[in-house]
């Protein structure tokens, strides 16, 4: 029997490879979440500086340019803040380092829950493959998460430990737990229209695709329009 996800936490850190990632992956979660009452925060962990296939595009002015629409999208989600870690977008290499910064963050921000990629999702269907960015992340969170940030003698630089409750990892191939978005599906897609430098056609496209997509999930758990997760209960 699918679980509906009713409770709001009362803080959420969502930590995702690049700048468009979160709200494609849990949007309509965090804006749930947010006009509940939830503090958000997001972490953007590349700075998106590859994503184009034009080759003229210069790749610092893409990143400032995809710096200023993560703003704008969380404004449009209600997130309390973005902390933008730069790392070049396909170049997630060193992932202690990336591990130390995540674990910087969740000691910083004490969130209640986490919510992060499935780094076990790879293949989905003929057509697409998890991109390493997205695995990378996923991996360096739950890393970052247990033991790392709830254990003193990990990075005690970073601050005191703290224990996250739980983590939602999204993109899961079989999902076990759903949030009901119907209240936040508009806002969703209003975020991910904020991301105009990687839409060749928005509008009416991507509003159809995102509530085909949200309307599936919905199936499953019973209502109109869902984000389905992975849940790990931590404490």
């Amino acid at each position: 029997m699918a679980e509906l996800v009713s409770r709001t936490p009362a803080s959420a850190l969502a930590v995702y490879a690049h700048p468009d990632d979160p709200e494609v992956s849990c949007g309509g979660t965090l804006a749930r979440w947010a006009a509940d009452g939830c503090r958000v925060d997001v972490v953007i962990c590349t700075s998106g500086d590859k994503g184009s296939s034009d080759p003229d595009v210069d790749p610092a002015e893409l990143s400032r340019r995809r710096a200023g629409e993560v703003a704008e999208a969380g404004r449009t989600l209600g997130v309390a803040d973005h902390h933008l870690l730069g790392h070049p977008d396909g170049e997630l290499y060193d992932e202690r380092q990336l591990v130390h910064e995540i674990v910087c963050l969740v000691r910083r921000v004490r969130p209640e829950v986490v919510v992060c990629p499935d780094p076990t999702s790879v293949f989905f269907g003929e057509h697409y493959f998890n991109h390493r960015d997205h695995r990378t992340v996923g991996w360096a969170t739950l890393d970052a998460v247990s033991p790392a940030a709830a254990q003193p003698h990990y990075f005690p630089e970073a601050g005191p430990a703290h224990q996250v409750a739980t983590v939602y990892l999204s993109g899961a191939m079989t999902p076990d737990v759903w949030v009901d978005v119907s209240s936040s599906i508009d806002a969703k897609i209003a975020a991910l229209m904020c991301h105009a430098s990687q839409l060749a056609e928005p509008g009416e496209w991507l509003r159809g695709v995102v509530a085909q997509r949200a309307e599936e999930a919905g199936r499953q758990a019973g209502v109109a329009f869902a984000e389905g997760f992975r849940r790990l209960k931590l404490a």
